[in-house]
């Protein structure tokens, strides 16, 4: 029985190397075809080995049995006119998972999927109101890298910059392939780990391992409510994982990676964005390094109900923080003229992609 093919996106990269090294070995090819090989994978961003022209036809052939670059399929793709690029992706079973582009002055960040779905269902999130399909492996989330990145140079005539791990799913009910990745992203395509940003709903346990990793990687917290009561009815994560537990975790995440915590903070009018909410978030998040994205709420069709907070209460709650000495900033829209956030496109609603240019987040 043929062993199964091995993803070579999907496990490390000494892994990879230890693999292909072996592949060359047992045909009698120069170690050098390890490194060309590796040059495509990494620096070309190659789909398939029939890409790798400085091969023998042969090995491209064999190396097309042996192993596989998890190319994803574009099922749909979105281009707004400020630049931003969505796209929607068709995995081998069918499934579909999005990713997005989005350009800024000086960077270009990639916002990619760690789940088909998600399990959490927090009432303000598109994605999950269509609840979890499954995880996605190592080599699922690597390949909306490896195909965006060519997606970038072409369109935008530069690399990617920043990856936030903040589209579909919870990336630390996932942690294990995230962790792949991650190591893939950071060791085998050379991104710096303080330009990767990884962003969850307050998972300690994930937290806490992210915390004893060595690479400096950012942390954002989807915060959205600094009183449980309030958190409780927004996201049900709340009840397993309180905001007295997330914050001890936080404080103990910080004191060792020394690194700065951003929380994202989704402004629903007459829900979440009176200035005494700041003021309580301030509280807190008394003794952390951090910082607080405002973002307005986009509409969904599922709470018909909800819409953004006005202007002049978004300004408000960020004069309240502002008080307390907490830093924040007003994510700005983008791609509101294609579906761009985050669940929508598949659920083929038309909204919005919001990014602060200050950090590269959305």
């Amino acid at each position: 029985m043929k062993e199964p093919v091995v993803e070579l996106l999907g496990i490390s990269p000494e892994d990879a190397r230890a693999y292909l090294r072996a592949f060359f070995k047992a045909r009698n090819e120069a170690e050098f075809r390890t490194k060309q090989v590796e040059e495509w994978l990494f620096d070309r961003h190659a789909r398939s080995f029939n890409e790798m022209t400085n091969l023998p036809l042969n090995l491209q052939v064999e190396l097309g049995n042996e192993f596989s670059l998890t190319a994803l399929e574009s099922n749909y793709v979105a281009r707004s006119s400020d630049g931003t690029i969505k796209h929607l992706w068709r995995l081998n079973d069918g499934e579909r998972v999005e990713s997005v582009l989005i350009p800024t002055k000086d960077r270009l960040t990639l916002c990619l999927s760690s789940q088909v779905g998600c399990a959490l269902g927090c009432r303000f999130c598109a994605t999950g109101h269509f609840g979890f399909r499954r995880q996605l492996r190592p080599a699922e989330i690597v390949a909306q890298y490896s195909d965006s990145s060519r997606v970038a140079l072409h369109d935008f005539k530069r690399p990617i910059t920043n990856i936030v791990y903040m589209g579909m799913g919870e990336p630390l009910a996932n942690l294990d392939s995230v962790i792949n990745s991650l190591d893939t992203l950071h060791r085998g395509f050379g991104k710096g780990a303080r330009r990767i940003t990884i962003s969850t709903v307050g998972l300690v346990p994930g937290i806490l391992k992210l915390a004893q990793r060595p690479e400096p990687f950012e942390l954002a917290i989807s915060l959205h409510a600094p009183l449980h009561k309030l958190r409780l009815e927004l996201m049900p994560i709340e009840r397993r994982y309180p905001l007295p537990d997330l914050f001890k975790a936080l404080r103990s995440f910080q004191k060792q990676k020394r690194r700065r915590i951003s929380f994202e903070y989704t402004l629903i009018d007459g829900v979440n964005d009176e200035p005494k909410l700041a003021r309580a978030l301030a509280d807190v998040a008394r003794g952390l390094t951090c910082f607080v994205n405002l973002i307005p709420f986009n509409p969904i069709p599922a709470i018909s109900e909800w819409q953004a907070s006005s202007p002049s209460k978004i300004a408000r709650f960020s004069e309240a923080l502002n008080e307390r000495g907490i830093q924040n900033a007003v994510r700005r829209p983008r791609g509101r003229d294609i579906s761009a956030a985050c669940g929508q496109l598949r659920l083929a609603r038309k909204t919005a992609v919001i990014v602060n240019e200050k950090t590269g987040l959305y």
